[in-house]
């Protein structure tokens, strides 16, 4: 189940960067503008941030297993849509129903935690959590190979035989949880979170094409926080909300959640600039020439390393609970970045760097599920991780929009065109490094609760009250052990130490 499991978070994470390749391509191959192309990576932002919280509380509501097979079975349809697209309009259907299948990873989570026995959990859930990683590590070489040597439909018949290939093995091997709460789903609430998000995303995606200051931009944010203050206000009135705002504004919920917007934020960093760092000309002086498919080579063994460390991760977590780990895993990042910064002249530093980040993004990525589950209850798991992801998702979307703002404004000639600076790309990779650090410090700041899902070696081990002081009250502990009869006088049975017999 696990290894089916994580194979469903990889392929659901190639999603994000399967047309990463092709995207200087994409405005010739669909016959639109260039602003117009972009739309085929922020349908599926969209898309997956919508879908996630939804798919999340339907699999705590109808079973995690059901909602976790129309996701892959809405992934292959979308990318038998796009491997038949030759326009825009097809291609971003098809781009946004592969985006609806971001729910995978919260719902592989919560299976895990109702199936599997407390010493298996904590490894299967950092692998799980690190597949969203991996997967998008190990897709970028894949993608580019495939790119350079066939038409760029195969990469959508690719990723469709590979879903359909996952949504089998779940249907064989993954059981369906018996954990479910039942009850009526919150049609308002998905609704009001829906259009918040969206606004807000589109907002922060592509502010950068319609001016941030522009009309458009600034009546989009501003639309997003009157619908989500008044989402917020339903939320905490409807008697089964779609999302428990009680519940995610406790400190151990609030805190991980603003950890995982300030992490997506610092993780993305590495995706944007590594790859145009690595394929920019030699005649700039500090580009490196690469080409595509020599580009994702490099970045490939970071989810490799993803893959090998996510079981360290969960032991640390154990030993020492999930917020050392998440720490950890900010405090490596931020030291991946700090090298980064002085080391980008060669590709096997780009490697080495590329791999530093990777192990704190297993880190921080496998310490989170346990943060979280540690902290809601067990009807609330996937609704729970749905908003967790749903925040990563909102970190790295931050992280595109800033990003692309500072490459676009620090720019150098080179002949008819303008690239990016080398200043510019040290000052991302410091936003990057300066984010990880924010993260150590709003995981410091949490509560170090070592109770319930990877709570660390102390968890199970609880004092021993000793024997209650008072008589025991009538039908109080129904489980305790008999007490022990002797004979009394006139040969009648009767209770002895009647204090020790109840303890």
């Amino acid at each position: 189940m696990v290894p089916v499991l994580a194979a469903a978070g990889i392929v659901v994470a190639l999603m994000q960067t399967l047309v990463v390749p092709v995207i200087p391509q994409l405005p010739a191959l669909l016959h639109t503008s260039a602003s117009n192309a972009s739309w085929t990576i922020t349908a599926t932002l969209l898309a997956g941030a919508v879908a996630t919280p939804v798919l999340g509380r339907l699999g705590d509501m109808y079973g995690k297993r059901r909602m976790l097979l129309v996701s892959l079975a809405v992934l292959v349809a979308g990318s038998v849509v796009c491997a038949l697209a030759d326009s825009l309009a097809p291609m971003v259907v098809g781009r946004a129903l592969q985006g609806c299948a971001m729910g995978v990873i919260p719902l592989g989570i919560s299976i895990m935690r109702d199936e599997l026995a407390p010493e298996r959990l904590g490894s299967a859930m950092a692998l799980m959590s690190s597949s969203l990683g991996v997967g998008g590590a190990l897709g970028l070489p894949a993608a580019a190979a495939i790119a350079e040597h066939a038409d760029w439909h195969v990469l959508f018949w690719v990723s469709a035989v590979i879903g359909a290939v996952v949504l089998a093995l779940v249907l064989l091997l993954v059981p369906e949880s018996s954990r479910l709460t039942g009850g009526r789903f919150d049609l308002v609430g998905a609704l009001g979170l829906s259009a918040g998000l969206l606004c807000l995303l589109l907002a922060i995606s592509k502010g950068g094409d319609w001016g941030w200051t522009g009309a458009t931009t600034l009546g989009l944010a501003g639309a997003a926080v009157v619908v989500l203050l008044l989402w917020g206000a339903w939320e905490l009135r409807c008697p089964q909300p779609l999302v428990d705002l009680r519940v995610s504004a406790r400190r151990q919920v609030l805190l991980t959640n603003l950890a995982s917007v300030v992490v997506g934020f610092s993780m993305y960093a590495m995706s944007l600039v590594m790859p145009q760092l690595l394929e920019m000309p030699r005649a700039t002086g500090y580009g490196l020439g690469q080409s595509m498919l020599m580009a994702g080579l490099c970045l490939g063994p970071s989810g490799l390393v993803m893959m090998a460390v996510s079981p360290l991760s969960a032991r640390v977590s154990a030993a020492f609970g999930p917020k050392v780990s998440l720490m950890i895993g900010s405090a490596v990042i931020a030291c991946g970045y700090g090298l980064a910064i002085v080391l980008m002249s060669a590709a096997w530093q780009i490697v080495l760097i590329a791999a530093v980040i990777g192990v704190g993004i297993a880190f921080a990525y496998a310490s989170m599920p346990a943060l979280i589950m540690s902290a809601v209850p067990v009807s609330e798991t996937a609704a729970a991780n749905g908003l967790n992801t749903l925040m990563r998702s909102i970190g790295t979307s931050s992280s595109s929009a800033v990003i692309g703002v500072v490459l676009a404004h620090l720019t150098t000639p080179f002949g008819p065109y303008r690239l990016p600076s080398q200043a510019g790309f040290r000052t991302t990779l410091a936003l990057g490094c300066a984010t990880a650090v924010a993260a150590v410090l709003v995981a410091s700041s949490r509560p170090g609760r070592r109770a319930g899902v990877g709570g660390g070696r102390r968890a199970v081990r609880r004092p021993n009250p000793g024997p209650p002081r008072g008589p025991r009250r009538r039908g109080a502990g129904r489980r305790a052990r008999r007490p022990q009869r002797h004979p009394g006088p006139r040969g009648r049975p009767s209770v002895g130490h009647a204090d020790n017999a109840s303890g």
